[in-house]
């Protein structure tokens, strides 16, 4: 069987062949770009194997599938996590996860073996899904306040929730500390993932692993409880409420 590497570092590809030597495969050819994959597949009998690495140099590999008909099964090798992985599990695609496993490899190659499946799957589905983990990356990931002369690094999963008190916005950690921020609470929403952070009323955002628990409230209202006591009691105003079981459930 035919096979190709489509991987633009060139230490990871070398490290690839050689670890696809131990097996019946006819490594046809090595490419190191978009521009170069797309030329050869244009010009040659596709094989019945693509190595395929997602981010190349030149762009995402997924624009092959959007200029031709590719017929090879494919093995994706990447370093993303699940969350862009769930691309994969529906469209009935391998993957390896850098640095590549023996076993893993070994594993992906028989189920190859076994099916022999050519690709298919919707190119604009993978992008989108691409697309939100770019947009997601661009959440802040920490925040940076001035305590006196210095400056303290919190990392988001140290906050526990950002309030507004008297036209002031401030960050409060697991520790039970608070810092005044220069930015309002609107401000801070569109900086946090969506995903750990919701704003339940007009003076809170919390952060979905800061909450103890959840109580019916008044006016079909909700009480949230921090894992750490405050004074304050957080209600999610009624307008939200529909939006916030939508979030817990993710």
């Amino acid at each position: 069987m035919k096979a190709i590497i489509i991987e633009d570092e060139k230490p990871a590809a070398r490290r690839l062949l050689k670890l696809l030597s131990n097996y019946d495969l006819d490594i046809v050819t090595t490419l190191h770009s978009l521009n170069d994959a797309k030329n050869w597949l244009s010009s040659n009998t596709h094989p019945d194997l693509i190595f395929l690495d997602i981010q190349l140099s030149d762009g995402l590999s997924f624009e092959l599938f959007k200029d031709q008909n590719i017929s090879s099964a494919i093995i994706f090798t990447t370093a993303y996590d699940e969350y862009a992985l769930k691309a994969f599990k529906l469209n009935s695609i391998d993957y390896l996860l850098k640095p590549i496993d023996k076993e893993e490899l070994k594993s992906a190659i028989q189920k190859f073996k076994d099916q022999h499946k050519s690709v298919s799957f919707n190119y604009d589905d993978l992008q989108s899904i691409f697309n939100q983990k770019t947009e997601e990356n661009n959440y802040k990931e920490r925040f940076t306040v001035k305590v006196g002369e210095h400056l303290k690094v919190f990392e988001i999963n140290e906050i526990d929730c950002f309030l507004s008190q008297h036209k002031t916005s401030y960050l409060l950690t697991k520790g039970g500390r608070e810092y005044p921020l220069e930015k309002s609470l609107e401000e801070l929403e569109s900086l946090l993932s969506p995903k750990l952070f919701f704003r339940i009323n007009r003076a809170y955002i919390i952060h979905i692993k800061a909450i103890k628990d959840i109580i019916s409230y008044s006016n079909s209202r909700l009480r949230v409880v921090l894992n750490q006591e405050i004074d304050e009691v957080l209600i999610v105003s009624r307008e939200r409420v529909k939006d916030f079981k939508a979030w817990l459930e993710g």
